[in-house]
């Protein structure tokens, strides 16, 4: 088995055909800020060395897949860098890394999905989610629009209507809900989420690599060309101007105030 220590906030293990992605941040709801996105970009690179891989599952450890961004940003309407713009588009060059690796990614949602945290699941290849799993997508009512290429790989897995209205209304939905939208592959029984991936995993292993890896390419390449994520270059942009808007601001701030910050929105 092949592991890495260079992360802090994720862990990463390959073993033959297969590999694990673990956010590791259990106390902290596996928030996504800037420095778990830069490692999440580095392990898509890491597993891209991996020539025998063909898998890589995707999960959150503790209670919840991801709690999304960290929401401090969002009530101090400051990103906190030297760079903003590079910041701000973080996100998204996480999900577009995570979308271009080679592997076959499935995530293992459970807990709760948010935000950021969805974003990640949808620029996963295959996804699998534990029965009672809520998922929510909380920007509008944090004063910010949905970036990080979110809006097109929503668009393209579940159609424009069901993205503007889960986006825009910020309402929670449960993994029934996903999977007839057409976002999961699977619901299964929460004790079972664990077993259901590794055999799917281990399936997909057993296929020919060269045939399975096309196919991923293929199909993204022909998902892209409905809905190409790569629009989404100026969605920083927008979430720069939203986190200078007062009213927005103000949303974020009874927003969190209400809902508490160490809790998933």
């Amino acid at each position: 088995m092949s592991s890495s220590s260079a992360f802090a906030t994720i862990a990463v293990s390959a073993s033959g055909a297969v590999g694990e992605l673990v956010l590791a941040q259990p106390k902290r709801l596996n928030p996504l800020g800037a420095e778990t996105l830069e490692e999440l970009i580095d392990a898509a690179r890491w597993f891209d060395q991996h020539d025998d891989l063909k898998v890589v599952t995707v999960r959150g450890e503790g209670r919840v897949f991801s709690a999304g961004a960290d929401v401090a940003v969002f009530a101090t309407g400051s990103i906190g860098s030297s760079d903003p713009r590079h910041a701000a588009d973080l996100g998204r060059l996480m999900a577009d890394a995570i979308e271009a690796m080679r592997a076959v990614t499935i995530a293992a949602i459970h807990g709760h999905c948010v935000g950021g945290g969805l974003v990640l699941a949808a620029a996963c290849d295959l996804r699998i989610a534990a029965a009672g799993t809520a998922f929510s997508i909380p920007e509008v009512d944090l004063g910010i629009p949905l970036a990080w290429g979110g809006i097109p790989r929503l668009v393209r897995e579940i159609g424009p209507a069901a993205t503007k209205e889960l986006v825009m209304s910020c309402r929670t939905f449960d993994a029934e809900e996903a999977m007839q939208l057409g976002f999961l592959n699977r619901v299964v029984p929460a004790g079972a989420l664990g077993d259901a991936v590794e055999e799917l995993a281990a399936t997909l292993a057993a296929k020919p690599k060269q045939a399975l890896l096309a196919t991923k390419r293929h199909t993204n390449a022909v998902a892209d060309g409905m809905v190409s994520a790569s629009r989404s270059w100026a969605d920083a942009d927008g979430l720069l101007a939203a986190l200078q808007d007062p009213e927005g601001r103000a949303a974020a701030a009874a927003y969190l105030q209400r809902m508490g910050r160490n809790e998933p929105r």
